[in-house]
């Protein structure tokens, strides 16, 4: 079984958890400072993704939101880069737009990722050089030209003029509350491009990244570096995710 069947059928099967919790007043919890809620759902997803992924690869290093850290991960060439659920927000409220995000990273680079959303039944899938697809079908970016007045899939706060030295390049501002979702919705050319400019965890978007490039777009931090993963800090410097003439305006007012 190659790597990218083993995230399809994992993220179904957390998919299979999730949705016994959802909508039915699941335990929560508060990890404090910026870190947002966590759920028994999140947990138990957690439990079962460990478990069955580090045993079906045992060489791989293990990198996920809601197990605790070690730096045994750092000596791998291979690792699991795993949120049990994006959007745990929306996963609280009742709205569907929360996912289940895996990727594995090799030397810092993803190779392949998932993004499954129960509760539209959209799976989301990439492999380095392969394309992307949504249920088995290719996807592509928008082909938008020009920056000004693209759809950016953003919260508010990055649209404040204090990130853009270069000035603000007239953008609409839509939202979703996961950032895998968003990374997504950007592959598939319904949304023109997204970008998060404060520290972003990895699980967050590691498979949403590798899907944006696979469909044709660039995703890069707000520096236009390619981002690299099973890093000691597990964070990136923010995303922003278009295609390239969107990103070249971006970047524009970003620098």
């Amino acid at each position: 079984m190659n790597d990218l069947i083993l995230l399809n059928e994992a993220a179904r099967a957390a998919g299979d958890i999730a949705k016994h919790y959802f909508k039915k007043n699941p335990k929560v919890w508060d990890k404090g400072g910026t870190a947002g809620p966590v759920t028994e759902a999140d947990l138990e997803v957690d439990r079962m993704l460990s478990s069955d992924l580090r045993l079906a690869r045992p060489g791989y290093g293990w990198l996920s939101e809601e197990t605790e850290d070690t730096t045994d991960r750092l000596s791998k060439e291979s690792v699991f880069i795993v949120d049990p659920i994006d959007g745990t927000r929306s996963f609280i409220a009742g709205t569907p737009h929360w996912a289940h995000s895996l990727a594995v990273a090799k030397s810092g680079f993803i190779q392949a990722a998932a993004v499954y959303m129960p509760m539209l039944d959209f799976m989301f899938t990439a492999t380095i050089g392969g394309g992307a697809y949504l249920n088995g079908l290719p996807i592509m970016v928008s082909a938008r030209s020009e920056t000004p007045g693209s759809n950016i899939l953003s919260s508010k706060v990055n649209f404040q003029e204090e990130f853009w030295p270069g000035g603000f390049p007239d953008l609409k501002r839509s939202f979703r509350s996961s950032l895998a979702y968003r990374l997504c919705l950007v592959a598939t050319g319904d949304f023109d491009g997204m970008l998060t400019l404060r520290p972003t965890w990895e699980w967050d978007v590691a498979a949403g990244c590798l899907i944006v490039s696979e469909a044709g777009g660039l995703a890069t931090d707000q520096t236009g570096a390619k981002p690299v993963f099973n890093s000691t800090m597990r964070q990136l410097n923010g995303i922003v995710a278009c295609n390239s003439n969107i990103h070249f305006g971006l970047m524009a007012g970003l620098t």
